[in-house]
């Protein structure tokens, strides 16, 4: 056969031959489609540049959680309504639905991932695809398909197009060695939930794709979320969500952690704006990859407090879950967000008075607030 044996040995001196004088670093396996891509080991941060009139092209992973609606209407506003595609492998609500493109995707399926990416020229990722903390305890094997394995598939195919992708953490990325008040951007982890395991493990695979393969890797270790306009998720830092809806219902809340447990939060308007700055940010301004965020800290006590001034019947009693408990003990009781402030100049707008008014208002104690105030 020397028609073969010629078509072996021109290939065989192709791969042999390098295409320029530098050095390069060739990306794994999986990412190699009909052409090789080949990365420079010393790769400029940037995945993407954009004109002032060019926009990045947006999808957002696990976009029916807690944040990914929030996240979309925000990006809609500042690039366009059509730029950003909310994601999930859940029917959304027709509100959602309307507001702006949704599509179906999930995270474990490599091919499908590749096929959104391509087909409507994304740019940027926003991974949110995750199980939180008390519900991953709950089912061990889903959330290490879903927090590992999920995000196997979304680093692979943001090297393969060269994406800007941002990947969130969490005070669960911490454990009880970790210097708890305050929590540095750099310090022992150790994790003790598959939650943080995977969030630990998320930072680090994303570290290693930026200095391994010029990913434009970008992370957020966000403290607790609260949010108006969603749900509970499962989460430990829920009982902050919880105790407004019960407040405003029943004027009375049962909370499932100690009233001495401090924890740091933050109110999501705060939260999805911060991470749209670091998205934003300029490369030389980012002196690492995965940074700390904070606006306040406080305990469930203090917490119900501060309802008590709007809401006089409210009462809070507490019924302690041994699960949940041992994860807060667990987590940071406040974080040291300093790098980020002088990074990228992060800055909060609301804190625990601000919080509690906002929050109130929008379950419908305008009334009440309005008479405190």
């Amino acid at each position: 056969m020397p028609v073969v044996r010629m078509l072996r040995q021109a290939l065989s001196q192709a791969m042999q031959s390098p295409c320029c004088g530098c050095r390069t670093s060739v990306v794994p396996v999986r990412f190699l489609g009909v052409s090789p891509r080949q990365v420079p080991v010393d790769a400029n941060f940037h995945s993407a540049s954009f004109s002032e009139t060019d926009h990045p092209r947006v999808l957002i992973t696990g976009g029916l959680g807690q944040l990914g609606v929030g996240l979309a209407n925000l990006l809609r506003k500042r690039f366009g309504k059509d730029n950003v595609i909310l994601s999930d492998i859940r029917k959304p609500p027709d509100h959602v639905f309307h507001s702006g493109p949704f599509i179906y995707s999930d995270i474990l399926d490599y091919k499908n991932l590749r096929e959104i990416v391509v087909n409507n020229r994304i740019t940027w990722v926003f991974h949110y695809s995750a199980l939180l903390s008390a519900v991953g305890e709950a089912n061990v094997p889903l959330a290490r398909a879903v927090n590992i394995t999920g995000l196997h598939n979304i680093l692979d195919v943001a090297a393969e197009h060269n994406l800007r992708l941002f990947i969130p953490s969490t005070i669960g990325a911490f454990g009880p060695t970790s210097p708890r008040n305050p929590t540095p951007d750099l310090c022992i982890q150790r994790p003790r939930t598959i939650y943080g395991v995977s969030k630990v493990h998320a930072e680090l695979m994303g570290e290693y794709y930026h200095h391994r393969y010029g990913l434009d890797f970008r992370c957020l270790r966000y403290p607790g979320i609260i949010s108006a306009d969603s749900q509970p998720g499962g989460g430990t830092t829920d009982y902050a969500v919880q105790i407004f809806h019960d407040a405003t219902k029943s004027g009375k809340f049962e909370c499932n952690l100690k009233a001495s447990t401090r924890l740091p939060m933050m109110y999501i308007d705060d939260c999805l704006r911060a991470t749209l700055e670091v998205m934003e940010a300029p490369a030389e301004r980012l002196s690492m990859r995965t940074y700390n965020v904070n606006a306040m800290s406080f305990t469930p006590e203090e917490l119900a407090q501060e309802v008590l001034k709007h809401v006089p019947e409210f009462q809070i009693t507490y019924h302690v879950d041994p699960v949940r408990q041992a994860i807060a003990d667990s987590w940071p009781m406040n974080f040291d967000d300093s790098n980020a402030r002088k990074d990228w100049g992060w800055k909060h707008d609301f804190d625990l008075p601000e919080l509690v008014t906002t929050m109130l208002n929008f379950h419908g104690s305008d009334t009440r607030v309005a008479q405190a105030n």
